[in-house]
């Protein structure tokens, strides 16, 4: 009875030390945003998180884990702050370290951090966790639908790029690197990522999600092509 009592009692420990860290991190997440543009903010993270969960509630997995990569899955993207793809976890590890989170959790969600970005339509996903799948496919479901479409347009309009050129066509990029410096028009940005992220996606409850959003999404596209072109009269 004893060994049961001091087991139960671990794990609450562990259990009030990881939504600890979760709040903490949040806060700390949520000033590192608080700058950013509308397309990769705070509520970009929020979002993500929250359909994280909900993926992680029915697919299963370390919730723990979903949690924290979902809050950390944007702090190295290159679009953001200068952040460096791939870098090893550092920026996440740091943050991770400074809450005294344990070594081996710290490896799972920095490990999801630096496969989780789309990183060109001809370059495969790094394969990884349950954990990884989760939050990739939570990140790409709010890269698609109305929100998508808003966000794909804000990320357009504040770079100053043009929304649309018809002469200049979609590139089905091989390489993260021709990807990330690729200055492209919003519209192309629909057929080199946002129109492929459904069949990418990895979870059931994920593909489930998706559906209404490409549908909406693919509907938009054919609305904005007909009427540049003065078909839909």
């Amino acid at each position: 009875m004893q060994d049961i009592s001091l087991l139960l009692n671990a794990t609450i420990e562990t259990m009030h030390s990881n939504e600890q860290i979760i709040e903490q991190l949040t806060a700390q997440v949520a000033t590192f945003f608080e700058q950013q543009h509308a397309d990769h903010d705070f509520y970009h993270i929020q979002r993500v998180v929250k359909l994280a969960q909900k993926i992680q509630e029915i697919e299963g997995g370390d919730y723990f884990v979903v949690t924290c990569a979902a809050l950390l899955h944007d702090i190295s993207d290159h679009k953001l702050n200068g952040g460096i793809m791939n870098d090893n976890g550092r920026v996440s590890r740091l943050y991770l370290e400074e809450l005294n989170c344990s070594p081996e959790l710290t490896n799972q969600i920095c490990d999801i951090v630096d496969k989780v970005s789309y990183k060109g339509a001809g370059v495969e996903d790094e394969s990884g966790s349950l954990e990884l799948k989760i939050v990739r496919d939570a990140d790409r479901l709010d890269a698609i639908g109305a929100i998508g479409i808003a966000r794909a347009f804000h990320f357009g309009g504040a770079r100053n790029r043009p929304f649309f050129v018809p002469d200049v066509t979609p590139t089905n990029h091989t390489s993260f690197e021709a990807y990330s410096s690729d200055k492209i028009h919003t519209i192309n940005h629909f057929y080199e990522k946002l129109l492929l992220l459904k069949d990418r996606l990895e979870t059931e409850t994920a593909k489930q999600i998706a559906q209404k959003r490409h549908q909406l999404m693919q509907d938009f596209v054919d609305q904005f092509h007909a009427e540049w072109e003065g078909r839909d009269f």
